[in-house]
């Protein structure tokens, strides 16, 4: 399934009017990304348009592997205006970058081709002025528009917030600005960062633009809110997701927050069970908040957890942090740990746990005779004392099994 997003939001006519005297005057190419390199507003080409350039204004933004490069310049962290190398295989010219600040906050970052590298004295002036009244006009625009965000941010934490009168207040208010519809569906994803050297302007920024694609779709009506290191993206819908598209929405989120994000960031999304109305927003939260440690904690999740794929596990993901530890691990089953040849038992008795006590099917999967099967069944009966034909006690070895699936070493820190 395709997951259409949004493109960048286009500047303001006055930034516009900006961008466009300035490349008159210097005669060449210049361009306004925001933080996360993607484009906001650019002016006409003289004749140093390379493929990157018009690949953007076609597509409304650079390709990631682009934006992953100019991001790895530390250009986001620069204090003053310098070049970046252009790269062949990219199709990118060099680019002369001044970051766009005002108070404290990186507003974007003004791009201006020059394929020699260098620029007179007077060019450098220019630049300089033209990017002071740049960070002034954005300043006033980064106003408002955090403004917005703030609000929004707000009315979704009391949505699925544990209080039920500021739950019921928020969905009169957001319907009364219109920022509610009548949907019969909602489903909320959770994304959560360990932010080690991340900026938290950059974190945030970069939440907002992996997120800001999902807030208006053909099938979903969306709003979010972005913290230092999460994000919820609240979602109403006229029917349920369907899982493919609820797992390619997924893919998509963490694809972004990968170009965006260096490896430190290490992003995680949970998503809520599908439920059918705003009422139940805030269970769809608490489930994906689930989902999200399960993602943490399990390697063959990719970073994505499902509260509707999760089994079992949803019950013990619920348990206290300190909690999770080797000591729910059944005693037998680490008596069979320990034991000779245990590994192989151990793969044994998931594989007959998980065929549902079937012989057949868990000799087949082994690739092993049903009577070698039966001998690794009767040994592990010995060593661990339980009897695999009673429920309860093949129960309390399959949940060992899967509480030691959340506690692997590479399952990572707790969310």
């Amino acid at each position: 399934m395709t997951v259409r997003l949004q493109r960048a939001r286009p500047g303001s006519p006055e930034l516009q009017a900006l961008v466009d005297e300035l490349a008159e005057r210097l005669g060449r190419s210049v361009a306004v990304d925001d933080p996360l390199v993607r484009m906001v507003c650019t002016s006409r080409h003289f004749g140093d348009e390379d493929p990157v350039r018009i690949g953007t204004l076609l597509q409304g933004r650079a390709d990631n592997a682009t934006i992953r490069y100019v991001l790895a310049q530390g250009v986001t962290q620069w204090s003053r205006a310098g070049f970046i190398d252009g790269r062949d295989d990219l199709g990118l010219l060099p680019r002369y970058v001044v970051p766009l600040r005002a108070r404290g906050h990186l507003l974007g970052l003004l791009l201006v081709v020059v394929p020699e590298k260098t620029l007179a004295e007077h060019e450098t002036r220019a630049i300089a002025r033209a990017a002071d009244a740049m960070a002034a006009q954005m300043y006033g625009e980064h106003i408002a528009t955090d403004t917005r965000k703030a609000d929004e941010r707000e009315l979704v934490l009391e949505l699925v917030g544990a209080d039920l009168a500021a739950r019921t207040t928020a969905r009169r208010r957001g319907r009364e600005l219109g920022l509610l519809g009548l949907a019969e569906h909602v489903l909320v994803t959770v994304v959560q960062l360990s932010c080690a050297t991340e900026p938290v302007r950059q974190s945030e920024a970069a939440l907002w633009g992996a997120l800001e694609g999902f807030r208006q779709t053909r099938s979903a009506q969306g709003l979010i809110a972005i913290g230092r290191e999460r994000a919820t993206l609240l979602q109403l819908r006229d029917r349920p997701p369907g899982q493919d598209e609820v797992t390619a929405q997924s893919a998509r989120i963490l694809e972004e927050l990968h170009t965006f994000l260096g490896p430190s960031a290490d992003p995680v999304i949970g998503v809520g069970g599908r439920h059918p109305g705003l009422d139940d927003a805030w269970t769809s939260y608490e489930q994906a908040l689930v989902a999200a440690r399960a993602a943490r904690r399990l390697p063959a999740l990719k970073s994505a957890g499902d509260w509707e794929l999760l089994g079992e596990l949803a019950v013990l993901l619920q348990l206290p942090e300190h909690a999770l530890n080797t000591s729910l691990v059944p005693k037998p089953l680490r008596t069979l740990t320990e034991a000779h040849g245990g590994d192989r038992l151990r793969e044994t008795l998931r594989c007959f746990l998980e065929h549902a006590g079937s012989i057949p099917r868990t000799a087949d999967a082994l690739g092993i005779h049903r009577t070698s099967l039966y001998y690794r069944l009767r040994q592990i009966q010995e060593i661990t004392g339980l009897d695999l034909d009673d429920g309860a006690h093949r129960l309390t070895l399959h949940l060992g099994l899967r509480t030691e699936e959340l506690l692997a070493p590479s399952a990572g820190g707790a969310t």
